[in-house]
């Protein structure tokens, strides 16, 4: 599925192909939620890393957060050096993979059948999980990948 995405004020623009575009993984952690989440969670998408099209290259910074121990994550969060909408993830770990951040796409995603709500052991004291019936928690990262979740549900698109 190809997903079209953008920042709030128009100047950074970008596409990518995923097979796993059904958001939802809502992650607490305090680097998800300081950069990107207005609810006290972000949720990431997953997509090839190699379809990746920018319009607007000139306006992207990135930002590396710093863990409990000092040290920089590898992750790079790219952003709109305009308007600071969060727009995706990557991680030289996983060079194959990009993780937009479903809140910058425009393409009308699929509603997923749940939710999983992860990282809770670190979730801020105002947030309030609403986790369906069905939904997961997790208080760390759960063991599955974006990808193994949408397979287990068979909900991989082309």
């Amino acid at each position: 599925m190809r997903l079209e995405g953008s920042c709030h004020c128009g100047a950074v623009r970008f596409s990518l192909t995923s097979q796993t575009p059904y958001p939802y993984m809502r992650c607490y952690c305090s680097i998800c939620r300081k950069t990107a989440g207005g609810g006290g969670y972000t949720i990431n998408l997953m997509g090839a890393a190699d379809s990746l099209r920018v319009h607007g290259e000139d306006y992207l910074s990135v930002y590396q957060a710093r863990m409990p121990g000092g040290e920089h994550s590898p992750a790079r969060r790219h952003f709109c050096r305009v308007c600071g909408s969060a727009l995706w993830l990557f991680d030289p770990r996983w060079p194959e993979l990009l993780h937009p951040f479903a809140s910058a796409i425009d393409t009308p995603l699929p509603t997923p059948p749940t939710s999983s709500h992860i990282m809770l052991d670190h979730i801020a004291p105002w947030v309030e999980v609403f986790a369906g019936e069905e939904d997961e928690t997790f208080p760390e990262y759960p063991e599955d990948s974006i990808e193994e979740w949408h397979r287990a549900r068979a909900l991989i698109v082309d």
